[in-house]
């Protein structure tokens, strides 16, 4: 009788947390809704985390069965987790998973975090149980109004279908759930005693079995404890400690890789009064420099993100004397009384201010190294402005435990972790460089668009007539045929079987050609 191993611990690694994605970083903490969640019984640290055996066969077996390590837990880490525990289990695989978790204790912490279409298909393959008891806290937006609006006219400038893409699929609408939520789920989801908390990975280092034919992991954490895997995934965010180490590089600061995005966001969750409760799932209200988002996050909750062009710290730095609303109503002077609306009714303790950060793609720089793999922002923490980082994390876990467990032997370990990289690298590539194009062209492309209207005589009024209205005006009727693409290529990719979406490709470059256009 096969003896299935499948015990899983779990390290947060740094849980870095943004509004919306699993992967930003900030000066400022993050207080909104904490309070302590419910961790599986038999959690915690223990000396037998994982088998310190060095005399291991290459054959992969109910002895000697494939040690997988997880640093991290965060939604792509517990996805992972989740996936092997599951498929080893249904499946009589002998895999032995241990998730590290930093932390003594998980938290309820942070807002909502947008799970896409593309994810939602990801989390029901991995484990439809899982994927029941996230709709039953789901709430779509998918299947409402969704788009830009003029920052300061209040109309509609372009709306996003994100419907249709789904429905042609026969996906799920997105939506939003809380962050918290999401985690517990996953939590419940793993084997009693899989979650291991207090420690966090600091380094590792490649070494060989005693009879030098299989090449193991040695896994040193903060504790000074080291423990052998056969495979070790480093799901710990932006700053990761896996990644500094298969990179020669530092975990934090600019010399780890990361840089600051230019941009600051500021966020308020509340209880909110919407005139368009149920019409409309989310709101990007464009303008000069800056623009602002109201997004619907069920039971009447709703979300704003204020994007703002600073340096970086000017949470530390920009003086607030009256506060973080008072001040944001006084920079969108002008704007939408909607913008004002929900800042008046949003009290101070739920507002919060975080740099954004993220990677230029890692296509020329390593994403394994050996029988180490990166995942999530680890290795491509991206902009929130398409809301993928979370379900760009969650593609990889599918992805690595698919490789994963088509190995039978530790020799084929390398080749297994190789292949999802040349799975995942392109797609992920272009979900991060559309994430940083819709933050760029949005605060340093568009402006209040240019319009002609009449005044009161009759007379003809030439409204921001200048270069950057003019261009946004003109970019109006590309915009829902970018859309159009945007979301077909984010949609159909998300099983990672081919290399390059040629449709997607070429639509891009139509689209991208109709931009350069617009631009001269």
């Amino acid at each position: 009788m096969k003896l299935i191993v499948s015990t899983v611990t779990c390290f947060l690694l740094q849980s870095v947390t943004s509004f919306g994605v699993d992967r930003l970083s900030s000066r400022t903490s993050l207080s909104l809704k904490m309070s302590t969640m419910t961790i599986p019984p038999g959690s915690g640290m223990s000396s037998n985390i994982v088998s310190d055996e060095l005399d291991v066969p290459d054959a992969i077996t109910a002895e000697h069965p494939l040690r997988v390590v997880v640093a991290g837990a965060g939604i792509g880490g517990l996805a992972l987790a989740n996936d092997l525990c599951k498929k080893a289990k249904e499946e009589g695989l002998p895999i032995q998973v241990t998730v590290l978790e930093q932390t003594s204790e998980f938290r309820r912490f942070g807002g909502p975090i947008q799970l896409a279409s593309n994810a939602l298909e990801a989390m029901k393959t991995i484990d439809k149980d899982v994927y029941a008891n996230i709709m039953e806290k789901f709430t779509f937006t998918g299947d409402k109004t969704n788009g830009i609006k003029d920052g300061k006219r209040t109309e509609w400038y372009a709306k996003f279908d994100l419907a249709s893409p789904a429905e042609r699929r026969n996906m799920p609408y997105t939506g939003v759930i809380d962050r918290s939520d999401l985690q517990q789920i996953q939590l419940n989801a793993l084997p009693s005693g899989t979650v291991r908390t207090g420690d966090k990975v600091v380094e590792y280092e490649k070494v060989k079995s005693k009879d030098e034919r299989s090449r193991l992991v040695k896994v040193r954490t903060k504790s000074g404890k080291e423990m052998y895997a056969d495979v070790l995934i480093g799901a710990d965010g932006i700053w990761s400690e896996v990644r500094a180490t298969m990179r020669g590089s530092a975990a934090r600061g600019e010399e780890s890789g990361a840089t600051y995005s230019g941009y600051t966001v500021y966020a308020g969750e509340l209880h909110y009064d919407s005139p368009d409760h149920g019409e409309v799932g989310y709101k990007v209200y464009i303008g000069p420099n800056q623009y602002f988002v109201i997004t619907d996050i069920g039971q009447g909750r709703y979300q704003w993100y204020a994007f703002l062009a600073r340096p970086p710290n000017s949470a530390e730095t920009e003086p607030k004397p009256n506060g973080s609303s008072a001040y944001l109503q006084g920079i969108f002077d002008g704007w939408s009384e909607e913008i004002h609306s929900i800042l008046r009714v949003t009290k101070e303790e739920e507002i919060e201010q975080r740099d954004l950060y993220d990677r230029p793609p890692s296509v020329f720089q390593p994403w394994t190294d050996g029988h180490v793999a990166l995942l999530g922002d680890g290795v491509h923490a991206m902009m929130p402005n398409l809301g993928q980082g979370g379900c760009q994390a969650i593609e990889d876990a599918l992805v690595v435990s698919q490789e994963l467990r088509r190995a039978t032997k530790r020799s084929q370990l390398n080749d297994a972790l190789r292949h999802y990289q040349t799975r995942r690298l392109i797609r992920s590539a272009a979900v991060q460089g559309l994430s940083r194009f819709a933050s760029d062209i949005i605060i340093r492309g568009f402006d209040t668009p240019a319009k002609v209207t009449r005044d009161e005589d009759g007379k003809l009024v030439f409204e921001n007539f200048n270069y950057a209205g003019i261009v946004t005006r003109m970019m109006q009727p590309i915009l829902p045929l970018f859309f159009t693409v945007q979301f077909n290529f984010l949609y159909a990719g998300w099983k990672n079987e081919e290399l390059i979406d040629v449709e997607a490709a070429a639509g891009f470059l139509l689209i991208g050609g109709l931009f350069v256009l617009a631009l001269l």
